[in-house]
């Protein structure tokens, strides 16, 4: 395959890969510099391709991985190291107090709201907090899996209607 015959070739299936790039980055802006790099990677490395193999999961494949190293790279740029050889702030718990009251006050407005709903939402949602599978609810309460979800659904809405004071807290 010639150089002209690759890049049109390149050139037609990116519209396929604009909705790739859109659902790893979740931004046009992000997705249009994606698909760009992707397709400047493979015109610079055309001569790493094999003819006769799949160019459309190639292209995929350089896209994935371009996205996989951009994101690598923004995690490192973002993430603090402190190089100071005083550790003692750091470290010291002298400095942090804290009082449980908002953890309790928090703790106590789930129990009562838990204690507010019907029981036939209680248990199951119960059961299911303690580690118990959707299964073994259904087998345990002889009422169809279907059912049981159904009920730990219900119970969660309930809980995050009774809750939203909580919705914003940090």
């Amino acid at each position: 395959m010639t150089a002209i015959e690759f890049n049109h070739t390149i050139d037609e299936m990116s519209g396929g890969l604009k909705p790739y790039a859109l659902q790893l980055t979740h931004d046009i802006e992000e997705a249009k510099d994606l698909l760009q790099d992707t397709i400047f990677k493979a015109i610079k490395n055309r001569e790493k391709f094999s003819e006769g193999t799949n160019l459309k999961a190639w292209l995929y494949t350089i896209m994935k991985n371009t996205f996989i190293t951009n994101y690598q790279r923004m995690v490192r740029r973002s993430t603090f190291i402190d190089t100071s050889d005083n550790l003692h702030f750091i470290n010291s718990s002298d400095s942090v107090i804290s009082n449980l009251a908002y953890s309790n006050f928090t703790s106590e407005d789930i129990q009562d709201a838990i204690e507010n709903l019907s029981d036939m939402y209680k248990t199951p949602f119960l059961m299911y907090f303690r580690g118990f599978k959707y299964h073994e609810i259904a087998e345990e309460l002889d009422i169809p899996i279907g059912t049981v979800k159904n009920r730990i659904h219900i119970a969660r809405k309930d809980l995050k209607s009774q809750l939203t004071v909580y919705a914003n807290a940090n």
